[in-house]
């Protein structure tokens, strides 16, 4: 289903995984990696951040994109996510609506379980969940969606 190389989706799977042995999971300890493939070929890692102040907790996958953005990436054509569960776990609503901010509906996105790669005993990928930003929040609202006419 990726439109991504096989090159570019061990890179990407290789750097999400880096990147949640940084996480600071005190209070949870759930660890959870992300990486962004930026158009010009660069990895973005991100982990998640904890905060006694449970508001205060960022996202693995915001993380990334907020460090990308802030270094002027704007663009990306894959994403990977992992944690410590050996079960593909997908972006919260929060993480969702601010990749769908800089990312392309039908843009990659591969939720790798931890145990990745298991047993290929189906048709599944080493347990990889192969989707699109589409499929994870159907009938979204973007940045497009603020420039429609409006009645006066």
């Amino acid at each position: 289903m990726s439109t991504l190389s096989v090159e570019d989706r061990n890179r990407l799977i290789a750097a999400a995984a880096e990147a949640k042995e940084f996480a600071y999971t005190p209070y949870s300890h759930f660890r959870v990696g992300a990486a962004f493939l930026s158009a010009d070929g660069k990895i973005i890692k991100g982990a998640n951040i904890e905060n006694a102040s449970y508001g205060g907790t960022i996202c693995a996958e915001r993380t990334a994109i907020v460090k990308a953005v802030s270094e002027g990436t704007k663009t990306f054509i894959g994403l990977a996510v992992t944690s410590d569960v050996p079960s593909a776990i997908s972006p919260c609503g929060i993480c969702r609506q601010v990749i769908r901010e800089f990312c392309a509906l039908d843009m990659p996105i591969l939720l790798v379980p931890s145990d990745y790669p298991q047993s290929q005993t189906d048709s599944t990928d080493g347990g990889i969940l192969d989707t699109t930003l589409g499929e994870l929040l159907p009938h979204s609202f973007g940045p497009e969606h603020l420039e429609l006419p409006r009645r006066p």
